[in-house]
């Protein structure tokens, strides 16, 4: 009779453990920080149809990277958890940290009992009332929980990407500058030369503050561009289109830089003198006699 193989249950469990960190490790980083008005998620997906950002109830949001139909199943039963809860009790009862416990409990019970672990790393974020009140979890494959302040990367890459992030994150931050630095951090890879990442490769949504129930907004492409450009310099050197005076707001005959109305005022010519007479004291131009000639007039005082 053959003896059953024997694993030990710590190498097993680093088994798994290194089988579920390279496939997320495959998977495109995600970066979610907090700015002024509220939490900003963005990531590098050309996708249009397969999100990794998605809304789970009014004031709550979910990022993913990892195996696409593994993290979907997550987000669908949170959807469906918060929906019975907010049912049942209150709307106001459905918290990001009833969440993550609750897919805490999945991802670990999977980690220990299931042949294969689940290749997904998750963030549960909710923005509050003020900035002191938001909540942003992040759960890894075996179902550990960490409350992160400030910002979270992760997917592949995420220490360096990190530490990119680190380096350039405050809390007062608006969103334009989150979402560029968080679009230089995912263009920074592996440190080599910088990747210039352009608005239709991303996706990227808000949890705004603001807002009055339902919080959750994705930017699309116009939005955004328009917000990574916003502050940049311009080819001609001149103010970018946001530091402009409201069209309202400009007087008539008022030179507005950049903009060309009819109702601007050209400059005057010096000393009102026409384009075809030369200046006096020119240094090519003879000046002619001063004193009076045999009529007695001045020349050049007839006109």
């Amino acid at each position: 009779m053959n003896m059953p193989f024997y694993v030990s249950p710590e190498q097993l469990m680093k088994d798994r453990a290194d089988f579920a960190r390279k496939g997320i490790a495959r998977g495109r980083s995600v970066v979610v920080l907090a700015y002024d008005g509220g939490i900003a998620f963005a990531t590098e997906n050309p996708s249009r149809a397969l999100h990794k950002i998605s809304e789970i109830y009014d004031r709550i949001a979910f990022a993913a990277v990892g195996k696409y139909n593994e993290f979907e199943n997550l987000r669908v039963a949170g959807v469906r958890y918060a929906d019975m809860r907010g049912y049942s009790y209150d709307r106001s009862d459905v918290t990001a940290r009833g969440l993550a416990n609750a897919y805490a409990q999945t991802l670990g019970t999977v980690f220990i009992t299931e042949s294969k672990p689940l290749e997904v790393e998750i963030v549960v974020a909710e923005v509050g009332a003020q900035a002191a009140d938001d909540q942003i979890y992040r759960l890894t494959y075996d179902g550990t929980v960490a409350d992160e302040h400030g910002f979270v990367v992760m997917g592949g890459q995420a220490e360096q990407l990190g530490r990119r992030v680190k380096e350039g994150w405050r809390a007062d931050l608006s969103l334009g500058e989150a979402l560029r630095l968080a679009v230089a951090a995912l263009g920074s890879g592996d440190g080599s030369t910088p990747r210039t990442i352009e608005a239709a490769q991303l996706e990227v949504a808000v949890l705004e503050r603001d807002r009055p129930r339902r919080a959750f907004r994705r930017l699309n492409r116009q939005v955004l561009a328009d917000l990574l450009a916003e502050g940049g310099p311009t080819p001609s050197g001149e103010a970018p289109a946001d530091d402009l005076p409201p069209a309202g707001d400009v007087a008539v005959g008022a030179a507005t830089p950049g903009l060309g109305t009819p109702d601007t005022v050209p400059p005057e010519t010096p000393a009102e003198q026409p384009a075809d007479e030369p200046a006096e004291d020119s240094p090519t131009q003879e000046k002619p006699d001063e004193g009076p000639d045999a009529s007695g007039a001045t020349p050049g005082a007839d006109r």
